[in-house]
Parts: structure tokens; C-alpha cells; sequence
């Protein structure tokens, strides 16, 4: 079994979880916040949307709505294995605080690793300034 190299990046929210969560758990919000995902994105079927990528249209495949702040979502390559992104939202006093897990592809080296993760922190600046601004 061989696992792969992990980087959990987390931001604090000063807004209610649940407001966070509605936000978060709706993927046509993607594109306001997360640049390092897509630019634009729209229903296909179920939890299955289309992506407008640097890299072109990509299939993505979002959690369902659960209580548990589970906002995982999967990046369907059409020739490639799945991306699995973990998201969470965990309630911290009367904010919340969002995690994602940055993992490590195989083909990736240091360098692009280093340049996802500082792509992942800006996103979730990015979420934190839209949310405590409305």
C-alpha cells in the first residue's frame, strides 16, 4: 500500500458554519472563489458538474450535502485516475475554520506541489475575504 505525500492548508472564517456551509456546499460558487479549480462551471447530472479549467473542460464530482462539513469534491480526468480534493468545514467558536488536504499526484514534483499549495492558500484568502465582506 503506498500512500501519497500530504499538505492539509486551513483558513479561519468569521462566519457562521452554517452560512459557510450553504456557500461552500453549492458547487456553481466554485468559480468565485477557487481559480486554482475552474473559472466556470455548470450542472451535468446528480453530483456531476462540468468545469472550465486552465487545462480545459473537466468533469467534477462534488460531495453530497451531509451535516458534517464534508465538501470533498473529485477531479474526473478523461485519461487519468480521479484527483480526490478533501474539503471540510469544522465549526470553530461562532466561525469556522476550512481544511483542505493537498495530496501529492505522482507524476507532480516539488515544484509544482509548492506551486499548488501557495495556489490552494490563495483560494481560501480568497473564500475567507468574500464571506466576512457580505
Amino acid at each position: 500500500m503506498t500512500t501519497l505525500p500530504s499538505r492539509t492548508l486551513s483558513v479561519r472564517i468569521e462566519r457562521r458554519w452554517g452560512e459557510t456551509y450553504d456557500f461552500l456546499a453549492e458547487p456553481a460558487n466554485f468559480p468565485r472563489w477557487a481559480s486554482g479549480l475552474c473559472t466556470a462551471i455548470e450542472p451535468l447530472e446528480g453530483e456531476l458538474w462540468l468545469a472550465q479549467t486552465a487545462q480545459g473542460p473537466l468533469r467534477v464530482r462534488f460531495s453530497p450535502r451531509n451535516a458534517f462539513g464534508v465538501l470533498d469534491h473529485a477531479v474526473l480526468p478523461e485519461d487519468s485516475p480521479a484527483i480526490h480534493i478533501p474539503l471540510r468545514l469544522i465549526a470553530n467558536g461562532d466561525g469556522c475554520e476550512l481544511q483542505l488536504t493537498l495530496l501529492r499526484q505522482p507524476q507532480m514534483d516539488d515544484a509544482t506541489f509548492e506551486r499548488d499549495a501557495r495556489w490552494v492558500e490563495k483560494d481560501l484568502q480568497a473564500i475567507k475575504g468574500l464571506l466576512e465582506s457580505a
